[in-house]
């Protein structure tokens, strides 16, 4: 096993122009996995793929060609995995195109199309071949054809896995690059993750948010939501980092409750739509996730006092807020900076603490 030390920056997310370095520690293997274990290890959930929207992009032509390639005996290009420290299962960083591949050809059923699986574009032998149909010889060496993995696991810092994140956005070759929260759904899946979607069908944040989000846009924004409600004594810059971890820390809602993370989210948006209307966080035109971490924060605090009666206060405070020179630099400009995020959440919550 080869072990070694990682510096990775980014220069990605709130600040482009800024670069961030991050120091890691990590092990990786070479393993050598034959098909038809590949093939078990996906049907058990030993190997976790995760499943986007457009995920799958390969024609069946496309597939095929890769078939008869281990059908052929010739060599194909790897896979990446990464082990999880507490499950123990294997997650698809790159290749879930060829083991999807090799899933649907042992079902039989190609892609959620519901067609059959049989062999197109191949050589005459294989053509309009499935995997029953097969020769006994020919199933037996594609059973036993080989893929190699590369396997990772991050050693330090331990819990996060944030430098799976990292090698998973700079690896993943699907065929629409993956947006921020569509990856930590796939690193951090399991219970908080589905929360998360539980929580963005509340009826009152779709008519706040609008259409859901294709590229979990809007499920990033309750994350974030609730990451500064709960965590915010521990943000440092950059948001992304900081709602890696505490999405890593309460995958199993461990952390904090289901029941605390629901009531916190769904009172607050509830009492946001009733006083601020469809448009609370669209001071122009566009969402200003700055203004809504801040005043979701301050609503939220506030309804821990008891209901809130008066909305027109309330809308006449963020009225009042939005001429605010102070919090409108923290809303625009370098939000992600710890500066920013505190001086517009304390804004937030002093213009907010007395209404009734």
């Amino acid at each position: 096993m080869a072990k070694r030390e990682v510096v990775i920056e980014d220069a990605r997310g709130d600040e482009a122009d800024e670069v961030t370095p991050f120091r890691y520690s990590i092990s990786s293997y070479g393993a050598d996995y034959p098909v038809d274990g590949l093939v078990r290890r996906i049907s058990d959930g030993s190997i976790y793929i995760p499943s986007f929207q457009r995920a799958f992009v390969w024609t069946r032509p496309q597939s095929s060609r890769f078939v008869e390639s281990l059908l052929l005996g010739l060599p194909v290009p790897g896979i990446f995995l990464s082990k999880e420290p507490d499950t123990g299962k294997l997650l698809v960083i790159d290749g879930q195109q060829r083991l999807r591949t090799l899933q649907y050809f042992y079902e039989g059923v190609f892609s959620n199309t519901g067609a059959q699986f049989s062999l197109k574009g191949v050589q005459s032998q294989f053509k309009n071949c499935t995997y029953r149909s097969l020769r006994d010889e020919d199933r037996r060496r594609l059973d036993d054809s080989i893929l190699h993995a590369i396997v990772v696991r991050q050693d330090e810092p331990s819990g996060d896995q944030s430098s799976i994140y990292y090698i998973f956005e700079r690896l993943n070759t699907g065929g629409t690059q993956l947006h921020d929260q569509e990856i930590r759904a796939c690193i951090y899946h399991g219970q908080f993750n589905g929360l998360l979607n539980d929580l963005n069908k509340d009826k009152a944040w779709r008519a706040i948010y609008g259409p859901t989000s294709p590229r979990m846009r809007d499920q990033e924004l309750i994350l974030r939501f609730l990451a500064l409600y709960f965590d915010a004594h521990d943000y440092a810059r950059p948001m992304k980092e900081f709602l890696n971890k505490y999405m890593a820390k309460n995958r199993a809602l461990e952390h904090t409750s289901a029941e605390k993370l629901t009531a916190a989210f769904t009172e607050t948006t509830k009492a946001v739509h009733d006083c601020l209307g469809p448009k609370a966080f669209k001071p122009r035109t566009a969402f200003n996730a700055a203004m809504f971490d801040s005043v979701m924060i301050a609503v939220a605090n506030r309804l821990s006092e008891g209901p809130i009666t008066d909305c027109r206060g309330v809308k006449r405070k963020v009225e009042q807020l939005l001429k605010n020179s102070a919090f409108l630099a923290a809303i625009q400009r370098s939000t992600a900076d710890e500066e920013s995020v505190s001086r517009r959440i304390k804004l937030a919550n002093q213009a907010l603490a007395d209404i009734k």
